[in-house]
């Protein structure tokens, strides 16, 4: 690395609509150094091969509760515990342990509900009032509807859950103590719903079989694992989602070109959603903080030194132009779309399947149902929520 001034990291969301600038040509080295919002610095991985290679690798460790690690924000550990082992075998045992819980049947036994629920929303959005924001009307309802059925949440409690989980995803937007308020309270409430679900199991719901792993299956889940995981599929299962459909819908109705090619060929929806994925116009890399065990020679020779901070880029990654040709371009007929969205190896995100169902349920049916839908306000006018865990439009206003 040539001797310079750190980055300023997550990068300023310019221009709106499109990948953040400070992406461009930030390959040209395999390793750059950023600042992060606590004024901490770490190393990011710029280059394809190096991110989805380090996901795997076991000299990279998301055990980052140390003193000598990088902090994300100066008030909020984020998903910093020291109580839950993110490596091997450790993360292997807990990741077989969810993901037998987390199959693909169950997601794809969702579909009909998300696409009830989906049909629902549109309905009460042609019948409520014009511009509407397209965040409220669908965007975050959908996502939380369809977690609340697939934990087995009572479905009325999510604007409870949801504002807790904002609350404990601020990085800058809130101060400590309403932070750590938040944090406690979410964990208060999953504690009383995994005892009630205790007491009154679902048939078929996500929380109750993760229960009896932890009570009929020898005990291979402690009971603070059960808790924490509880939480974090909470919490992947909704805000990632939601603000990947109400951002990824204002791109591509700032684009009506391609509005217009979805219409023509809705077998398109599936390679959109991806492209929209790839260009990830609504988050950071931030939650892929490592630490490095030992030094680590990357593609080119250059060394990941031990002791190092080390932050993953997918969104770099997903800008690599030997890998994407025009990277920069939003191109929904993209072949081989591998991109790096949702993490690599052990670490790929075990709600892929899940995200990928509702993005693809509610594209196609927004665009069906309203065949005139568009932004109301200029892109440059959409409000950015910074400040927290995704930087997506906290406001998509919408017309017909």
């Amino acid at each position: 690395m040539t001797a310079q001034a750190p980055i300023p990291y997550p990068f300023p969301w310019t221009p709106p609509m499109e990948v953040p600038e400070s992406l461009r040509g930030l390959r040209e080295q395999a390793l750059v150094e950023v600042r992060l919002p606590s004024g901490d610095t770490a190393v990011m991985v710029t280059r394809y091969a190096d991110v989805r290679s380090l996901f795997a690798d076991p000299r990279l460790s998301k055990n980052v509760a140390r003193p000598d690690v990088a902090r994300i924000a100066a008030d909020n550990e984020l998903f910093v515990d020291p109580k839950i082992d993110g490596d091997p075998p450790h993360h292997t045992r807990m990741r077989g342990l969810v993901t037998r819980a987390f199959t693909a049947r169950r997601i794809e036994l969702l579909r009909p509900y998300a696409q009830q629920v989906t049909d629902e929303l549109l309905d009460a959005m042609a019948a409520g009032p014009k511009p509407t924001d397209l965040n409220e009307a669908l965007a975050f309802p959908l996502p939380i509807l369809v977690i609340c059925k697939l934990l087995g949440i009572p479905p009325e409690d999510r604007n409870r859950f949801r504002s807790l989980v904002d609350g404990f995803l601020s990085v800058t937007k809130l101060p400590p103590d309403e932070v750590e308020r938040c944090r406690s309270e979410l964990w208060q409430y999953l504690v009383e719903l995994i005892e009630y679900k205790r007491a009154n199991p679902g048939e078929d719901d996500l929380i109750t079989s993760l229960i009896k792993v932890r009570d009929e299956d020898d005990n291979r889940l402690s009971e603070y694992e059960l808790h924490h995981w509880t939480r974090s599929l909470l919490i992947a299962g909704y805000v990632t989602t939601a603000s990947q459909i109400g951002t990824g819908t204002a791109v591509l109705l700032h684009r009506q070109d391609l509005v217009k090619d979805i219409r023509a060929d809705y077998s398109l929806v599936p390679s959109a959603v991806e492209e929209l994925l790839r260009t990830q116009i609504m988050g950071s890399s931030i939650g892929t903080l490592r630490y490095a065990l030992e030094d680590i020679e990357l593609s080119d020779g250059t060394i990941l030194k031990k002791g190092s901070s080390v932050l993953l880029s997918e969104e770099s990654a997903n800008m690599d132009e030997t890998v994407f040709a025009d990277p920069f371009t939003l191109d929904i007929r993209r072949p081989e779309n591998h991109h790096m969205t949702f993490g690599a190896g052990i670490h790929y995100c075990v709600g892929a399947a899940l995200a990928r169902m509702e993005l693809q349920v509610a594209t196609e049916a927004l665009l069906r149902r309203f065949p005139d839908i568009r932004l109301a306000v200029p892109a440059a006018r959409l409000p950015r929520a910074l400040g927290g865990f995704m930087e997506g439009f906290s406001e998509v206003p919408v017309t017909w």
